[in-house]
């Protein structure tokens, strides 16, 4: 791996964009955080929390075989940073899949995303990529949203202490698996090459350990929900790519940030297809993230 100091000719150059162009970054991850949301919302619908996610890691490995041929590799320097993120978004999946069996989908997983763009944003200082004061300021807004939608209602206050332990531990693998690649991407001088190498040699692992570990049931347990999976994984893949690529253009921190809007997404998506309450403290919590918002691109 390369070490911060010699990135930071990278950071400089990602960061270094037209206002008009960094309006178009963040409503890139927006959009990302609204796709990752919903195919969060459509996986849910899978009883089977490991052969949901197992069936995603299939439609990652089929998508990025396809591209792989057709993109540059990406250079030596990004592969120790690479092959770390694999290693962490399989431990990722294994802690998610703990995490759903523990307590509720509703509870864990905001508890999960939440924790995560705290620690990133103390994470890229020590990479060298300190964020503006106005910027800080909208990093601690939105995540103060953010944890306020986490905390609504006092639902994790009810999961067990074993669900919340597994929840952290998801985003603290979150976290360390977005500045891995953060700087990776940067490394490898080809977007498209890292992202496709990066879902080529992550996908396969879990497919393979639910696949051993079920044996014979494996087909049985998917035949029911291979659409939804598959579809799924689609949605998902887009919207971490997206991710990757905004994170040659701006701030990890702010990319972390706002990726975590999925949150918010979800509150909304709650109430309008699920009939669920959205109440005084869900309005608050979105209302912080979108001022957090609106400083992060003053």
């Amino acid at each position: 791996m390369r070490s911060p100091a010699v990135l930071n000719s990278h950071v400089a150059a990602a960061t270094a964009i037209p206002a008009t162009e960094n309006l178009g970054v963040i409503a890139a991850v927006v959009l990302a955080a609204l796709l990752h949301a919903a195919w969060n919302g459509a996986a849910h619908h899978i009883p089977d929390r490991a052969v949901g996610l197992a069936l995603i890691g299939v439609a990652y490995t089929v998508i990025s075989a396809a591209v792989v041929p057709f993109v540059a590799v990406p250079d030596a320097g990004a592969w120790g940073w690479l092959l770390g993120s694999v290693a962490l978004q399989v431990v990722y999946n294994l802690l998610l899949i703990r995490s759903y069996r523990l307590g509720a989908f509703s509870q864990v997983y905001p508890l999960a995303r939440g924790v995560s763009p705290m620690v990133v944003v103390a994470a890229v200082t020590v990479t060298g990529q300190p964020l503006p004061t106005g910027q800080t300021l909208g990093v601690a807004v939105l995540c103060a949203g953010l944890m306020v939608l986490v905390f609504a209602g006092g639902s994790v206050v009810h999961t067990g202490r074993d669900a919340v332990t597994a929840a952290i531990l998801t985003g603290l693998c979150i976290a360390t698996y977005t500045v891995l690649d953060g700087m990776g991407i940067r490394a490898a001088h080809s977007t498209a090459g890292y992202i496709a190498w990066l879902f080529l040699l992550q996908g396969p692992i879990l497919p393979a350990i639910i696949t051993i570990q079920r044996r014979c049931r494996i087909l049985h347990d998917c035949r029911l929900v291979w659409r939804l999976g598959l579809t799924s994984g689609v949605g998902s893949l887009a919207a971490y790519g997206i991710v990757l690529w905004a994170q040659t253009r701006t701030n990890l921190a702010t990319v972390a940030a706002l990726r975590e809007l999925s949150i918010l997404f979800g509150a909304v998506i709650g109430p309008v297809f699920f009939r669920e309450k959205f109440g005084t403290w869900r309005i608050i919590g979105a209302a912080l993230a979108v001022a957090g918002i609106a400083l992060l691109n003053i």
